[in-house]
């Protein structure tokens, strides 16, 4: 019998069955295993932080709450705001679409929400998931500092500067305003106007209050550019042209 001919079988497996090392990479294995479920929440963490920082800073989905806007904006709509539109010089104009926060103008009494609630709402309504604060507010500038605003001419227009605005953006139906005003837009505030004029509490409704209903631009948060949902909706909101004929407030060059 050839001895030689007899091999001893082995165990090829790189990892003994029992002691230290094979509970070594059992650990390891573990730990790996543990990562690759932890993995998915990390990143959708980050991407949490990243919308929430984007939104912060740069650019803000906003939940239109009412019908204050219509035609333009409907409820439910969220529209794209552009917070760096104003932050390099640039200041509001006649004709955009701005959400500003209305406290100290259009709000004068805290809501009362909780602070735990209002953190909740605030993070969605930072993602466009929630309804934005009572405090926010979407209008569009019809006069800027140095302004004079009144209503109406004959055919019932406003008039800038004494120049009628034909304001084709209004909601059909809609006059330019049921209520007669007549003021000076102090430098540095906006006159702001809902388009659905029978359905907007706006500067109009504001004018016996401190400011008269003028909103100061520092409490402008960023101006509407897009549409971005429903997808049927979706569009880039372009500014009207009905503005471009206005001439300078009295007393101002250019």
């Amino acid at each position: 019998m050839d001895t030689d001919a007899q091999h001893t079988e082995r165990d090829h497996s790189p990892a003994p069955d029992q002691g230290p090392e094979q509970r070594s990479r059992f650990a390891r294995l573990r730990t790996a295993t543990a990562n690759l479920h932890r993995r998915p929440a990390t990143l959708l963490a980050l991407c949490l932080a990243f919308l929430l920082l984007l939104s912060t800073f740069v650019m803000q989905p906003f939940l239109i709450p009412s019908s204050s806007m219509e035609n333009t904006l409907r409820i439910g709509d969220r529209v794209l705001v552009n917070k760096l539109a104003y932050r390099f010089g640039g200041e509001p104009r006649r004709g955009d679409v701005v959400v500003f926060d209305g406290t100290g103008s259009f709000v004068h009494s805290d809501s009362g929400e909780n602070p735990v609630t209002a953190l909740v709402r605030g993070a969605g309504a930072a993602l466009g998931l929630a309804r934005p604060a009572e405090t926010d507010f979407v209008k569009r500038v019809i006069g800027v500092g140095g302004d004079r605003v009144t209503c109406c001419d004959k055919r019932g227009r406003i008039k800038v500067n004494g120049e009628p605005v034909t304001e084709g953006y209004l909601h059909p139906g809609n006059a330019p305003s049921s209520v007669d005003f007549d003021i000076v837009v102090p430098e540095g505030k906006l006159w702001v106007m809902g388009d659905h004029r029978a359905r907007s509490s706006d500067s109009r409704d504001h004018l016996g209050e401190p400011g008269g209903g003028t909103v100061p631009i520092d409490k402008v948060i960023g101006r509407a550019d897009w549409i971005s949902w429903p997808f049927s909706h979706w569009t880039t909101l372009d500014h009207p042209r009905s503005f471009d004929a206005i001439p300078a407030p009295a007393g101002t060059h250019g």
